[in-house]
């Protein structure tokens, strides 16, 4: 797939998804899978844009590009946002309390990092690098090509 490049605006985030929800297709995922993928992107996006761009008064572009392989799909965010390692923010402790008893916000990066099969974060230059990688299924017998008896 070609790279989707959008402004680093909440208007974005549907192309985003829309971009996500193609390359889940292309590689086949299950839909709990693809769900978990769209979920763990958007939410990164949003903080990418919320906090990365808005609140601190810069503007720019977000990234996105879909890496199809035979066991796993990758999806990349890039941008040049203030440089944010979401693997450093910590994990909330307090999963079991009620909601009442629980501070609004922090959960968007523990989803992300839950909602694939393995999380990356790099800065790269100028850039923050968010991947996220997901297991593709096993090949099912009949769609496998190869010499019949």
């Amino acid at each position: 797939m070609q790279p989707l490049k959008v402004p680093g605006t909440l208007a974005s985030l549907k192309l985003i998804r829309d971009y996500v929800t193609e390359a889940c297709a292309l590689a086949e995922l299950d839909k709990r899978s693809g769900y978990r993928l769209r979920l763990a992107v958007d939410e990164i996006a949003t903080n990418i844009i919320n906090y990365g761009y808005d609140r601190s008064q810069l503007s720019g572009d977000i990234e996105v590009s879909a890496h199809v392989h035979d066991e796993s799909l990758t999806i990349i965010l890039e941008d040049t946002a203030v440089p944010f390692d979401p693997l450093l923010h910590p994990t909330p402790d307090n999963l079991d309390a009620p909601l009442e008893y629980r501070g609004i916000g922090g959960l968007g990066v523990y989803l992300a990092i839950q909602g694939t099969d393995k999380f990356l974060y790099e800065r790269v230059d100028n850039l923050n690098r968010n991947i996220f990688v997901v297991k593709r299924p096993a090949p099912t017998p009949s769609s496998t090509s190869g010499p019949e008896a």
